[in-house]
């Protein structure tokens, strides 16, 4: 939360209960265009460019990577359309 200070604001506005902590999901894309915040699947709001809005995030697991010493998740977005076009990796944040 600290790297994307505009999540803390998206989970003040919204009318929820205490979240728990397992519930909420944080994805990266690949390349570090993108920043997904995933409070109750598959709603997200993902920011772009500065810019934060309501999506739908449908992924699904897609490898393991080692990156800084670190084994990391790598998920793919679900469904045949994404898989047609240039669609985007996500790494899963803990």
């Amino acid at each position: 939360m600290r790297r994307f200070p505009w999540m803390v604001e998206v989970a003040r506005q919204r009318p929820m209960s205490i979240l728990h902590p397992y519930t909420v999901q944080v994805y990266v894309a690949a390349d570090g265009s993108e920043a997904c915040l995933s409070l109750t699947p598959p709603k997200a709001f993902c920011a772009q460019n500065g810019v934060a809005r309501e999506v739908r995030l449908e992924l699904v697991f897609s490898r393991y990577e080692v990156y800084e010493d670190k084994i990391r998740e790598v998920y793919r977005p679900k469904g045949l359309p994404a898989y047609a076009t240039a669609a985007r990796e996500y790494v899963r944040l803990f």
